[in-house]
């Protein structure tokens, strides 16, 4: 305790109360929670097939998301929507539905000659559609980090990463590099040597009658 707040008790005034710590937002294992939470109470109610369907596409596009989010930030817009969709979004729109008498949910028209059911379908319609954007929008970040990538290779080593090129012309054959290899039959030349007459080759005689004449 400081001098001024030893001196503030003594006096009888009160200690300020402390600020309220905001909520930390939701890891990854809340959302994959709140996302198991929200499938089975749809199963739990015998929700209609068309309506499980969609919550499970919706729920597995989060899944395949929330791994690809921490290259974005949990601060951004994206993060935020697939937090919010999982946590708020998913959970009161099934609940509204849920609540309602299932036979009145279905078969009484309240919005523009759309049931509850109808409505919440076209709920789950746009937040299935948002995900997907969501889950397009990672994925080409991820993608342009590729591509700068090989823009990187491609200034720094002057061309694509293809594998190289093969010059045939500079390659020589096992024969042309045995002949560049072997030893010259001519005699060498010196300073003080003359040049040797060419060597004619010997006859071979034919008969006896060749070696009298």
């Amino acid at each position: 305790m400081g001098f001024a707040d030893w001196v503030a008790r003594m006096m009888g005034e009160e200690e300020p109360e402390p600020a309220d710590t905001p909520p930390a937002p939701p890891t990854e294992e809340d959302i994959l929670a709140a996302l198991d939470r929200v499938v089975q109470m749809a199963a739990d109610a015998k929700a209609p097939s068309l309506v499980r369907s969609r919550l499970a596409r919706i729920a597995n596009t989060i899944r395949l998301t929330l791994p690809r989010l921490r290259n974005l930030g949990l601060g951004s817009p994206e993060a935020y929507s697939v937090m919010a969709t999982a946590t708020d979004y998913l959970p009161e729109a099934l609940g509204g539905y849920l609540r309602l008498p299932r036979d009145w949910a279905d078969s009484r028209p309240i919005d523009n000659g759309k049931t509850s059911l109808l409505l919440l379908v076209d709920q789950l319609d746009l937040l299935g559609a948002t995900m997907d954007q969501v889950f397009d929008a990672v994925n080409r970040a991820d993608a342009e980090a590729l591509i700068a990538h090989g823009r990187f290779l491609q200034a720094k080593f002057g061309h694509d990463s293809s594998g190289g090129s093969l010059d045939l012309n500079k390659v020589s054959t096992p024969s042309q590099r045995t002949s560049a290899t072997a030893p010259s039959s001519s005699r060498p030349t010196g300073p003080g040597s003359s040049p040797q007459p060419p060597t004619r080759p010997r006859e071979t005689p034919r008969s006896m009658l060749d070696l009298e004449s």
